[in-house]
């Protein structure tokens, strides 16, 4: 084994080892903390650890959770062994030096985190690694992708509406990304898997213990279809606060996020705050007012100007696809053959009698509109179909009548 004792940068490292020290360190401090991103930036993933098993960094936060975790075990060793439970799962460790990276996770580092006590606000920089399962190359899967989200304890309308988001999205080749939850991610990781399409579930906890453990049929489906990613090693447990630490990484890694249901202390409110801090498409689906399950989603359209409500997965792809490819249809009634005539044509069959001919001066001053023009109109009017010459003059045709 290596010399982890050893002195030496970046340079004089292997591929092996950097990816070794990633996977102790996502071991030895909670995914998203901006000292680590800093001191890892700065010396390389093998020296920024070998600088927190020494305690070679100022006191703080990032000092006092290394510490912590030191004193129950060696991290080299916890990420031989998470390595090597990695390879038994049939999954693999995915780090930045991969080529498989997605580049657009990089974007964390823009929106910073804040000063507060809240580990998700605070925690909010690019992972170390992510532990990945499933067959598709990680950044190929993520690159025409949609994030839907929304409350675990759904209504059927919420689950429909997510249903169909996922089936529609993945028809159209897009991935669809969510947390594995029940309620509305459970629905749109089924919608897409129906569909036959690429779905990725991004866990709290190892990839080899999904949670909630009642979706485990889901998740081995999303496994063989999709993937299964986590920034937390094997057996890692789904503690509350890493729920909300994974969701920067919903947002972060798609082209753009959709909420479907929320109430109003809904996690899924957090995933899109995070998907606008980064310049990504913020969408939400409106729902009943008499729904406790929609209030979060009316609150982010009242507050946020930047949200845009949408109600299906033409709306979506308009919001995240290239311009000119993926424009929503306007929503219109039904088409009618008058629909094509101009104002003109329209007025002089809306001054025709419904039940008898009538002649061409009759028109005119029913309509309002100069003789010559009706004259004009009316054979042009009968060629098209919608009346006919009878008795004199002329008469309208079913088609005529509006």
């Amino acid at each position: 084994m290596t010399d982890h004792g050893a002195t030496g940068g970046v340079a004089n490292t292997t591929m092996d080892e950097t990816r070794l020290a990633r996977a102790a360190l996502a071991w030895l401090v909670e995914p998203g903390s901006r000292e680590l991103h800093a001191l890892v930036s700065s010396d390389g993933p093998v020296r920024a650890l070998r600088r927190l098993v020494a305690g070679d960094v100022p006191p703080g936060a990032l000092r006092g959770a290394a510490e912590a975790r030191l004193r129950s075990a060696d991290p080299w060793q916890v990420a031989t062994d998470a390595l090597a439970r990695t390879e038994r799962l049939g999954a693999r460790l995915v780090i930045p030096e991969d080529d498989e990276w997605p580049a657009r996770l990089d974007d964390l580092v823009r929106i910073g985190g804040s000063s507060t006590d809240s580990r998700p606000d605070r925690d909010t920089s690019p992972p170390l690694c992510l532990w990945v399962r499933g067959p598709w190359p990680l950044a190929e899967a993520l690159d025409r992708s949609v994030a839907v989200v929304g409350a675990r304890a759904a209504t059927s309308y919420g689950s429909h509406v997510a249903t169909d988001l996922g089936y529609g999205l993945a028809e159209r080749g897009w991935t669809v990304v969510s947390g594995g939850a029940y309620g509305i991610d459970a629905a749109a990781h089924r919608g897409a898997l129906t569909a036959a399409g690429i779905t990725v579930a991004v866990l709290a906890c190892g990839v080899d213990r999904p949670y909630p453990a009642s979706n485990t049929g889901l998740f081995d489906r999303i496994a063989e279809r999709g993937l299964l990613i986590s920034e937390w090693p094997p057996g890692a447990a789904p503690f509350r606060h890493r729920f909300l630490i994974r969701n920067r990484v919903i947002a972060a890694a798609t082209k753009g996020t959709v909420v479907v249901e929320a109430s109003a202390r809904s996690g899924a409110k957090q995933t899109l705050g995070r998907a606008m801090r980064l310049g990504r498409p913020a969408m939400v689906v409106p729902g009943p007012i008499t729904s406790s399950m929609s209030v979060g989603c009316h609150e982010l359209l009242r507050e946020f100007p930047n949200t845009r409500l949408v109600t299906g997965v033409p709306q979506v792809l308009e919001e995240v696809g290239r311009i000119g490819d993926d424009l929503a249809p306007i929503e219109r009634g039904p088409s009618h053959p008058r629909d094509e005539l101009d104002s003109t044509a329209g007025a002089l069959l809306d001054a025709m009698p419904r039940r008898r001919a009538a002649g061409v001066e009759e028109i005119a001053a029913s309509a309002g509109v100069d003789l010559r023009d009706v004259m004009r109109k009316l054979p042009l009017l009968a060629h098209l179909g919608f009346v006919v010459e009878r008795d004199g003059g002329y008469a309208l045709t079913s088609k005529g009548v509006r």
